[in-house]
């Protein structure tokens, strides 16, 4: 059964709704609060690789929503990013260029070896930018600085994408989305059972003296 074009660019479109709001739930909290609780760089780094990477994704196979989604992800992933170098005392150069690199090296990917390849390709930065965030998660202290609208937005934008891409179909977008689905339904869940007092696991050491803090103001509330 051939589904029609329409049905695939309502669901691309609705996913570009939810993908150009996802970052900027986090982004108000953060500019709002400047608490830094449970968020990761290493993740919001690999956040601006998956922007630049599936915008030019959407040139290579002309899907506006793709093209419109990313656009706009970066205008909350940037200020992201300088709020968090600034705050963790790091030079804004030295944050970016990593992810710059390795975006031009998937870009590559997806002009000389095709759709499938971009797909296994994309699928490492968006392993390591939830990835990130799991470990976080996990083990932070405090997971506060994190926007449960962010994690719940993070979840519904895969589903969608994973919708749209099984549709058109991309084989790309299908295996890149479905690894990335699992991880941001994982990052939700445990977040709500940290919210709910679930303990940190595998603390640094650095981290052990605040989780201390935090075990003694839970004990007395």
């Amino acid at each position: 059964v051939v589904l029609p074009v329409s049905l695939v660019d309502v669901i691309g479109w609705i996913a570009t709704c939810v993908g150009a709001l996802l970052g900027l739930p986090q982004l108000i909290r953060l500019l709002r609060t400047r608490n830094l609780d449970g968020l990761s760089l290493f993740a919001w780094r690999a956040v601006l690789v998956l922007n630049i990477v599936w915008f030019a994704h959407g040139l290579q196979i002309n899907q506006p929503p793709q093209l419109v989604t990313n656009a706009v992800a970066l205008g909350t992933t940037l200020p992201l990013l300088v709020l968090l170098s600034r705050s963790l005392g790091r030079s804004l150069a030295k944050v970016l260029l990593p992810s710059l690199a390795a975006a031009a090296v998937i870009i590559a990917v997806d002009v000389q070896l095709g759709s499938l390849a971009f797909g296994i390709a994309a699928i490492i930065p968006g392993l390591l930018a939830n990835t990130g965030q799991s470990i976080e998660v996990v083990r932070a202290p405090k997971v506060t600085g994190i926007s449960p609208l962010f994690l719940v937005l993070a979840f519904v934008n895969q589903a969608l994408w994973i919708t749209w891409a099984v549709l058109l179909p991309d084989p790309g977008t299908i295996a890149a989305a479905a690894l990335t689905l699992a991880l941001t339904a994982f990052n939700l869940t445990w977040y709500v059972l940290r919210r709910f007092g679930l303990r940190p696991m595998f603390l640094r050491a650095a981290d052990r003296p605040a989780a201390q803090v935090v075990e003694r103001e839970l004990t007395h509330a």
